[in-house]
């Protein structure tokens, strides 16, 4: 007797259960999904992209003997006081609220003892992380949640926030129970209320206005900081345009690969495109202008994992990358040796993204002073700056086989895609080929 399954038992290509799961979920609830994380669909990154090594008509460095210099300068343009960064990875903007005091602090040792930068998010600057970061860049958000020009002068530069890559077009949220007292009060909100930050700026609707907002800031701190804009990945090449005409030293571009503390689910994975193609299409407006790898400097972020990424990142034009939730990861979100603790959660480590309900138990995205005594800063720190040694050293080793002297000398033609969405998205030939899609036969 046959013991193979029906084949009407399978399931629907289109009606997965996981599908049928939020299907079920919404119409019990009435409520759309928050989360946290970043897109979960497969979607063309890095990975689809290889090096190409060199061997004869390319001569490779060797890593125990020949240098491969890794610092970038950020603000060359018009601060007078650039910072001159050791290395081209920087962490993402994350709020206090969002993350406790504690993840701050951890952000801030793990970057200063590798020589980068941190990055404040929404709802002000902590005096953990001041504290423990040579180098802080202050997020300005529509919001303003927190937003005073003592701290504006404090900071060593200022990011003017227009989008993020897993919401671009929509604001962050903080769920009450988030809303601490002290969080509260640098954003100068009721605690244990729902707050939705906003989704645009309150004093501008275009880069005419953005224009004035950026000379506002540099006068309010005698244009010593660096100035960057922030956008998510959508029309990436105009709006990278459009942040270089408004004055920006510095344009980050977050793919929707991106992370967040908490937004709608429907944001997270149908709104924005890929890391990949945004970082192509920045550097190409940059290039339009005559200033790529010059007077303007390019960040990239969303989905950032390894040196490979960040390697592969500035072959096709960036400058510098910025990572969030890899950064957490390695203060220790997703902990093996707490999975009992995340499963009377309902999840398991690797798979925990409710961030926003704030009783993460390894301490890091929550306000209960319980749960954060689990996050030790200065260990965290140790974990973050271990991490980020080897990003660099992965980044260093691909380079230096590709015969390059320093990470920024890296470019498209050192890359080859293994899908045909990637070579389109890209503008790098398919292996094998010198066939670009969408670009000649």
């Amino acid at each position: 007797m046959s013991h193979d399954r029906p084949a009407h038992l399978r399931p629907s290509a289109l009606f997965d259960a996981a599908s049928i799961h939020e299907i079920q979920r919404a119409a019990r609830e009435g409520l759309y999904r928050i989360r946290g994380f970043g897109a979960k669909r497969a979607l063309p990154h890095f990975d689809d992209l290889v090096f190409l090594g060199a061997s004869v008509s390319r001569y490779p460095l060797e890593g125990y003997r020949e240098r491969c210099d890794t610092d970038v300068v950020l603000g060359e343009r018009y601060a007078s006081k650039p910072l001159h960064l050791q290395i081209p990875i920087t962490i993402a903007g994350m709020s206090f609220g969002s993350l406790s005091a504690n993840a701050k602090e951890a952000l801030g040792r793990g970057a200063s003892a590798v020589g980068t930068s941190t990055t404040t998010g929404d709802g002000g600057m902590t005096a953990e992380e001041r504290g423990h970061s040579k180098l802080l860049v202050y997020q300005l958000l529509p919001s303003r949640y927190g937003m005073n020009p003592e701290d504006l002068r404090k900071a060593d530069a200022i990011e003017v926030v227009v989008g993020q890559g897993a919401k671009p077009g929509g604001g962050g949220m903080l769920l009450g129970h988030k809303i601490s007292d002290r969080v509260a009060d640098m954003r100068t909100l009721p605690h244990d209320v729902d707050q939705r930050s906003a989704c645009r700026h309150p004093d501008w609707t275009g880069p005419d206005d953005l224009e004035i907002k950026i000379q506002e800031l540099r006068e309010i701190t005698g244009w010593e900081k660096p100035v960057y804009v922030k956008v998510g990945a959508t029309r990436t090449y105009y709006d990278t345009l459009l942040a270089v005409k408004s004055g920006a030293d510095v344009v980050v571009v977050d793919g929707m690969q991106g992370g967040t503390g908490a937004t709608q689910e429907c944001f997270i994975e149908h709104v924005g495109i890929p890391t990949l193609p945004a970082v192509r299409l920045a550097a190409e407006a940059l290039r339009e202008l005559g200033l790529h790898r010059g007077a303007v400097k390019l960040i990239v972020s969303g989905g950032i994992r390894n040196g490979a990424d960040v390697a592969k990142a500035i072959a096709l034009g960036a400058d510098a990358v910025s990572i969030g939730t890899a950064a957490l990861i390695a203060l220790g979100d997703n902990r093996p040796e707490l999975a009992e603790d995340y499963a009377k959660l309902g999840t398991a480590p690797g798979c925990y993204d409710d961030w926003h309900l704030g009783n993460d138990p390894a301490g890091i995205t929550t306000q209960d002073p319980e749960l954060e005594r689990r996050l030790d800063p200065v260990l965290g720190g140790e974990r973050l700056a271990n991490y980020l040694r080897v990003l660099t050293l992965e980044a260093q080793t691909l380079a230096r086989a590709c015969g390059k002297s320093h990470l920024h000398n890296l470019e498209p033609e050192d890359l080859a895609a293994l899908t045909v969405e990637a070579a389109a998205m890209a503008k790098v030939p398919l292996a094998g080929t010198d066939w670009i899609p969408g670009h000649g036969f």
